[in-house]
């Protein structure tokens, strides 16, 4: 088991991790909308699913992974009614390859930001 950090996402905010590899699976802790620096991205729930990404591709590449290898994604959003909004950004960042996808509605989450996204992908 190894953990992966790398400063282009930004650091655990608990006692976690942003990710871990098991063999060849890595395991993503949820990414939340937040610069490498630290910084809460203002704005709609589009603005704030593209920074996840952003993270996530961070976290992923220095894994050894990327996007085009997720084969699981959860995504936690705090109000349903915004589904369409982060899924319309969500597609831009899966349109060929569509992973397995779970999204449930949350009470709250870290930072009351408006999403967070997990990832499961193969490592090369």
């Amino acid at each position: 088991m190894k953990v992966v950090q790398t400063n282009a996402a930004p650091a655990a905010i608990g006692p976690y991790s942003q990710g871990i590899l098991v063999n060849n699976m890595f395991y993503s802790s949820g990414q939340i909308p937040l610069t490498a620096e630290g910084v809460l991205v203002e704005g709609d729930v589009q603005v704030q699913t593209h920074q996840v990404f952003k993270n996530l591709q961070a976290v992923l590449t220095e894994a050894g992974s990327s996007l085009e290898k997720v084969v699981k994604t959860t995504v936690f959003i705090k109000d349903m009614n915004d589904f369409a909004a982060m899924n319309e950004i969500y597609g831009e960042y899966f349109s060929v390859h569509k992973p397995a996808r779970s999204c449930v509605e949350v009470a709250r989450l870290p930072k009351d930001v408006l999403v967070e996204i997990e990832v499961i992908a193969l490592v090369s």
